[in-house]
């Protein structure tokens, strides 16, 4: 699935969670993390569901990843490059590290503007 395929899937973009981080979805789905308050994490309940962007940099060119998160169970939903602009802006932003980071600031607004959010 590439970023064409998720803007036709309005229950996909619809079910995004724009505030998710990399780091608050593995406290949250498979360990209690020490990110939020307690009653935040709620449950490890295998029914609860998170859907996410994530940008990761161990490939080159990075990848941007629609991930579905439920329980102990992770699937790539759809994966795709950055335009040449904002990939040089988000490695330059992160000292070129490698690594899966969270989605923000012109990369967030890009993804919300291309998916009609």
């Amino acid at each position: 699935m590439n970023i064409q395929d998720i803007k036709k899937d309005i229950n996909i973009v619809n079910s995004v969670n724009w505030e998710m981080t990399p780091e608050e979805a593995i406290a949250l789905h498979l360990e209690w993390g020490p990110l939020r308050d307690v009653s935040y994490y709620n449950s490890r309940d295998s029914n609860n569901e998170t859907v996410y962007f994530v940008i990761n940099t161990w490939k080159n060119p990075p990848i941007v990843t629609l991930l579905r998160r439920k329980g102990f169970d992770s699937e790539d939903l759809a994966e795709f490059n950055l335009p040449a602009r904002l990939e040089k802006k988000f490695l330059s932003s992160v000292g070129y590290q490698k690594g899966v980071f969270a989605v923000e600031g012109e990369v967030k607004e890009w993804l919300q503007k291309e998916l009609a959010c």
